[in-house]
């Protein structure tokens, strides 16, 4: 039982901020480690994913899934550029952009997409309880990059 409550302890020393649990969601990606990604997740059943021009998966079982069938060739680089945050004592979102890259049929294939990220933090710390992710474009960095210098 000791040994269980200390894996609880240092998991949630883990996912410390969002930030934290957001750098583990990325780096599990790039090693595609199926149970690290999936220790990110709430234990909530209303975890809830969509991938782009995919549809909504929720609960632990189907998004498990999902990711199985993203790591199946391998793993998948991911660049995160500009987050914007809204965060408070018990959430957060973040708002990205991600530059994937994955083993495909036609060898290496870059795309582009637009995430959303939503936290709660909870007993165990951080955890995600969303994931929604957009098909973007190359354009998509630069614009952003460009409107994080313009003042409203």
């Amino acid at each position: 039982m000791a040994d269980s409550r200390s894996q609880k302890v240092a998991k949630a020393a883990l996912m410390a901020t969002a930030d934290d649990t957001e750098a583990a969601f990325y780096e599990a990606m790039q090693h595609a480690d199926i149970d690290r990604l999936m220790a990110v997740w709430s234990d909530d059943d209303e975890i809830a994913c969509v991938h782009p021009g995919g549809p909504r998966l929720v609960g632990s079982v189907a998004i498990r899934a999902a990711f199985e069938a993203v790591f199946a060739n391998g793993p998948v680089r991911v660049s995160v550029a500009h987050v914007r945050r809204i965060e408070s004592t018990t959430s957060a979102v973040h708002h990205v952009l991600e530059k994937v890259q994955a083993m495909g049929p036609e060898g290496l294939q870059t795309a582009y997409v637009l995430a959303s990220n939503v936290y709660l933090r909870g007993a165990q710390g951080w955890r995600m309880v969303l994931h929604h992710a957009s098909p973007g474009q190359a354009d998509d960095m630069q614009e952003m990059i460009e409107s994080s210098s313009v003042l409203h």
